[in-house]
């Protein structure tokens, strides 16, 4: 496998930023979004470890054209879906690597259902990796930045109400976004999630995707609140803007 830097994610064009925070779902406020009043620091930055061999890492694969074929089983003839990238958003299409057989990649997919995997030619992408991963408990309403086996960062978060949930998964950040007025509700960024709404399967004209956001409520932080998205503190969610890569894995526990 070739070894790519992953650089952090990539703000979208300001165009842009509208259609992604519209579509959001669970963005939006089941207690009304707040004054506005700027949160305070939720994290605990903890000193990253250098880099030791052999530590787990996942792999991202990065679309290379405008477009990608993904196959239902590796070696179909006829192409299962058709991917364009940049994707809707305008970010670079990614996947997160599954598996890998050959010339062919096993890839978690941002479509409905949730969970859902085709394969790519690895041709087709490039490969990079990163030892980074987000782990986000709904139970104790607490997020987890991890580099490999080393704690980075933990906060509060807030989580879908009983209406609307935060599903349960795996899924990896797709895009990131600054929202044009960091004291709204989506606080100072918002990286778009490869999962979507369990039970809304469109909101604000967009298709209910899932989203890891920031917030002008801090106070919020610990309870269910949202449509489905998980909200942080905004310090946490400009520290995560400046360590993280699109592609970086979230899981959300049971």
């Amino acid at each position: 496998m070739r070894q790519v830097k992953i650089h952090t994610g990539t703000l979208l064009a300001a165009g842009l930023i509208a259609g992604l925070i519209a579509g959001l779902a669970g963005c939006g406020s089941s207690d009304g979004g707040g004054s506005g009043a700027r949160p305070s620091g939720t994290g605990r930055p903890v000193a990253a470890e250098p880099q030791r061999s052999g530590r787990q890492r996942a792999e991202i694969a990065t679309v290379r054209g405008r477009q990608i074929a993904v196959h239902k089983q590796k070696g179909d003839g006829a192409a299962w879906k058709t991917l364009a990238s940049p994707n809707a958003m305008g970010a670079t299409r990614v996947f997160l690597v599954e598996a890998k057989d050959g010339g062919w990649l096993k890839v978690l997919l941002p479509v409905r259902p949730n969970g859902s995997t085709g394969w790519v030619k690895a041709s087709d992408v490039t490969l990079s990796s990163t030892s980074h991963r987000v782990e986000i408990d709904p139970r104790a309403f607490t997020f987890t930045v991890f580099d490999g086996d080393k704690v980075l960062r933990t906060g509060k978060v807030a989580t879908g109400e009983g209406g609307t949930p935060t599903p349960a998964g795996r899924y990896y950040f797709t895009e990131l976004v600054k929202p044009p007025n960091p004291g709204g509700a989506y606080g100072a960024y918002a990286f778009g999630l490869s999962g979507f709404s369990p039970t809304l399967k469109t909101f604000a004209g967009g298709p209910g995707q899932l989203a890891v956001h920031g917030t002008n409520k801090a106070s919020a932080l610990g309870s269910r609140v949202s449509h489905g998205c998980v909200r942080v503190g905004n310090d946490d969610i400009t520290w995560m803007a400046k360590n993280l890569a699109i592609g970086t894995p979230v899981v959300v526990k049971k």
